[in-house]
């Protein structure tokens, strides 16, 4: 518990108000390279989405192997990383003269403007139909960020306490079903249940996949976090928090009693159990709950991304490698947006290809019709397929981080 809680009381001993009355300070490489890495990790995932053969999921027991889920479980890491990120990123712009004011208004615009996004041309990338009614990372992110408008302007230890909260505490409400709240049902499905909501029967509806409440808690905590950030001590402190809380997961995911969630995406809720070989019984153990993040989920992802963090406080942002991986991580919107149009093209040109069927990729694909006969390809094809899309988004990125570089002045490039 000491390892916890210093830290987080240190969130006071660095004042909002005093650190923007400071020197501007300059931006940190740390963050844009963890950014930046599981950006390009996150097009793996999407990539095996649209290319795979398989008609099961990585997190089905009763199907998977070693390679197939150790290829999902690697890309856990994107959703909670971006999300805590762009809480941090918030609070870092105070260092470098934003208000809090300017800073709740931003929440609350960009916020909006993800959800349209997603429910607009960020779904129809998936579907090739719009609009798509689909409530993805982009969509929590953007519901996150408008509640972070009002949050914000808490004190700092209530922000972290109240995301913290969030976190530890969400799966006490996994006994409420979104059926025992009557006409209420569909609001308890976006704040907390995977599923679908009907907007206007039949034809109007939202495909829930990722619930608001714990993303919220992570956006917070990742604001919470950001006076942290601003200490010459951020390298120790980031990796004993990102160890406590790893030591945490393994603690309360062996106990098995609490953390794993018992609502939500059928094949990771619940305790882990011994399976016919070891391999699979160490799936079981990481099988965590991403839809909504499970406490243990949380843990898993944000505790090793935090000892990364810590690490790439000594890497060298000139390396060639570094310096690739920053350009991702410093137009993350600009690449998830291009990156989806992509790969479903490829996906398209591919099965032309291969002479495999290529119209259903045109009329709502995996989300709307399922994978047809004759169609996919194994994971070596999936991993060069995954390398080609994010060498081929290199370029159109170094111009739009250069673009907005040359452009500060223009303040709606903040939005992508």
């Amino acid at each position: 518990m000491t390892t916890i809680s210093n830290p987080i009381a240190s969130l006071q001993s660095v004042p909002v108000s005093e650190v923007t009355r400071s020197a501007p300070a300059p931006r940190l490489n740390s963050v844009d390279l963890l950014r930046g890495l599981v950006m390009i990790i996150m097009a793996l995932d999407h990539t095996r989405d649209f290319f795979s053969y398989l008609r099961f999921q990585p997190e089905d027991l009763s199907h998977t192997y070693g390679a197939l889920f150790f290829t999902r479980v690697i890309t856990h890491y994107c959703a909670p990383v971006f999300s805590l990120l762009a809480g941090t990123g918030a609070f870092l712009a105070t260092s470098r003269g934003k208000t809090i004011a300017q800073i709740s208004r931003f929440f609350w615009t960009r916020g909006l403007w993800l959800v349209f996004a997603e429910i607009t041309f960020i779904g129809a990338a998936w579907t090739f139909q719009f609009p798509f009614g689909f409530a993805g990372v982009i969509w929590a992110l953007g519901w996150s960020m408008v509640a972070m408008a009002l949050i914000v302007r808490l004190p700092m230890r209530w922000i972290a306490v109240l995301g913290i909260g969030m976190i530890v505490g969400h799966n006490l409400l996994d006994g409420i079903s979104p059926d025992s709240l009557g006409r209420f049902g569909g609001f308890w499905t976006i704040l907390h249940t995977q599923g679908m909501v009907f907007i206007k029967p039949p034809t109007i509806r939202l495909v829930v996949m990722y619930p608001l409440i714990p993303w919220i808690g992570v956006m917070a905590c990742g604001y919470a976090m950001g006076p942290l950030l601003l200490r010459p001590d951020r390298k120790k402190l980031l990796f004993r928090i990102g160890l406590a809380l790893t030591t945490a997961f393994f603690v309360l995911r062996g106990l098995n009693l609490y953390g794993n969630g018992t609502a939500g995406y059928p094949f990771s809720i619940g305790p882990w159990h011994t399976q016919p070989t070891a391999a699979l019984t160490l799936i079981s153990f990481f099988n965590t709950l991403k839809y909504p993040p499970s406490l243990d989920y949380l843990l898993m992802t944000l505790g090793p991304a935090l000892m990364a963090l810590s690490w790439l406080e000594n890497v060298n942002a000139q390396k060639t490698w570094a310096r690739v991986v920053l350009v991702y991580g410093r137009v993350p919107m600009f690449y998830y947006i291009l990156h989806i149009y992509l790969i479903h093209t490829m996906a398209i040109i591919a099965a032309f290809a291969f002479h495999q069927p290529a119209a259903w990729l045109w009329h709502g694909g995996m989300f709307v019709l399922g994978i047809p006969n004759g169609y996919g390809h194994g994971l070596p094809f999936i991993y060069l397929m995954w390398i080609t899309a994010v060498v081929i988004l290199y370029l159109p990125c170094r111009w739009y981080m250069n673009f907005k570089r040359e452009h500060r002045d223009w303040s709606f490039l903040s939005y992508i």
